[in-house]
């Protein structure tokens, strides 16, 4: 069978299927290179591709790829020329230049904007429901299945903005090497999103999740705790909260310009404080893996080689090549 036909015969048009927005910008520094492209699969799959071939089989009709200009060519040959043939494919700069108008950028920042800029920077290319995912992190078909059931039916009202995170376990987001950067959820009795507050500095200690506070404390969460792994189902409606909240965060932060980010939980966190938006929470118990370090590898590419044992993946992931 050809894989078109796996996916359900002859492409639609991408107009009618939900976007897939892949953040792959960042470089990985603790990780010590562009981790995004290190290969984890048998035949040089990287971890992107997995979720790629997850939300083609959802029904997502269209991937666009946030990335360095310079790093179009090495993600191109590493992936974009592979899926483009399944799927409509596209890119986007996130580049420190992209300020609104009456804005300059600070002569000695290097950083980039942050994970709220860089959805920002695909409002010229989305037109259609989207979700955003990172591209270090795998996370589960029925993840991509719950966001493409949610996407399909998004509609927002006179009153709400209508959209959606998957929420998973923390117990299952965690690395045995270091920390990591989870968005910690309150969730209501009907499955919206209350609050989310963003920790840089979580890690497993003995049977124990534990994050460091501001002050340097070391805090425990319960291992049972809904977190966010940046898996968000949006309207194009988030385009005009990021657009206003992008221009707050450069007023707001003129003391430390230099460094802070312009997360893209903080602003979803304050649309819902103002009432202009609902976020349904869809409960995913899927494993999470990723290369947050390099010592991660080795456990990335033994559980994507236990999914092509039990059937989940094909050992060629797009067929003879």
């Amino acid at each position: 069978m050809s894989l078109v036909s796996a996916f359900g015969g002859e492409r639609e048009e991408a107009m009618n299927k939900p976007t897939l927005v892949v953040m792959a910008a960042g470089m990985g520094s603790r990780y010590g290179g562009l981790k995004q492209i290190d290969p984890v699969g048998p035949n040089g799959e990287i971890i992107m591709e997995y979720s790629i071939y997850d939300a083609l089989k959802a029904g997502f009709g269209k991937v666009v790829f946030i990335i360095k200009k310079e790093t179009e060519q090495i993600f191109r040959e590493a992936i974009g020329d592979r899926v483009s043939k399944f799927i409509d494919t596209a890119y986007v700069y996130q580049e420190l230049t992209k300020v609104p108008k009456g804005y300059e950028v600070p002569a000695d920042r290097r950083k980039p904007w942050g994970t709220g800029h860089a959805v920002l920077c695909c409002q010229e290319v989305v037109d259609t429901p989207f979700a955003v995912i990172n591209a270090d992190d795998y996370y589960g078909l029925s993840s991509f299945q719950e966001l493409a059931d949610f996407l399909r039916k998004a509609k927002d009202t006179e009153k709400y903005f209508q959209y959606a995170m998957v929420g998973y376990i923390l117990e299952n987001t965690l690395t045995e090497f270091g920390t990591v950067a989870r968005g910690v959820c309150a969730v209501d009795e009907s499955g919206y999103l209350l609050d989310i507050q963003e920790r840089t500095k979580i890690k497993r200690e003995g049977d124990r999740a534990m994050y460091y506070s501001e002050e340097g404390d070391l805090v425990e969460l319960p291992r049972e705790s809904t977190v966010s792994m940046n898996t968000w189902g949006f309207t194009p409606s988030i385009f005009q909260g990021l657009e206003a909240g992008f221009k707050e965060f450069l007023d707001s932060n003129s003391d430390n310009i230099l460094t802070a980010e312009y997360f893209l939980p903080n602003l979803v966190n304050a649309m819902m404080k103002e009432e202009k938006a609902k976020v349904k929470v869809l409960t995913s118990r899927e494993q999470w893996y990723g290369v947050t370090y390099k010592e991660d590898k080795p456990a990335v590419k033994a559980a994507i080689s236990h999914q092509i044992l039990t059937g989940v993946y094909p050992e060629r992931l797009w067929g003879k090549e």
